[in-house]
Formats: structure tokens, C-alpha cells, sequence
């Protein structure tokens, strides 16, 4: 079952893959401190919208019912 049409898939997986990345590669750089990395962390939430991109799946929007008009 898919909701999302592909502007959106694609939208979301690269927001997601933004998001990720400083959460990939932040710990490896020996310039960023404590509090950086603390925040840096919450990079990995970009996994939703990442998985939610690559399914065409997102959950909210099946539990609220709306569908995206497929392109």
C-alpha cells in the first residue's frame, strides 16, 4: 500500500539522507565537541523519513487517511 506519491518518496529519502549524514560522519571529526555530539545524535531520526521515502509508506498519513494524488 503506498500514500506517497514520487516527488514525495524522493523529497523525504533525501531530507533523510540530510539528516543522517552529520550523524555518520560527526563522530569521526576530532573538532566538534561534547554538546555538538549530544545534538548530532538526533541526526538518526532522519531514518524515518528515510524508510518512510524508500516504502512510500508514511503512517501518519494512513492513520489520518490522506493519499497523495500519484503523479
Amino acid at each position: 500500500m503506498c500514500n506517497l506519491n514520487i516527488y514525495s518518496q524522493i523529497f523525504r529519502a533525501f531530507l533523510g539522507l540530510l539528516m543522517i549524514l552529520p550523524a555518520w560522519i560527526g563522530p569521526q571529526l576530532l573538532i566538534l565537541n561534547a554538546e555538538m555530539i549530544n545534538l548530532i545524535s538526533f541526526g538518526w531520526l532522519g531514518l524515518i523519513p528515510l524508510i518512510s521515502g524508500i516504502t512510500a509508506f508514511c503512517p501518519v498519513y494512513a492513520i489520518i487517511g490522506f493519499q497523495h494524488p500519484q503523479a
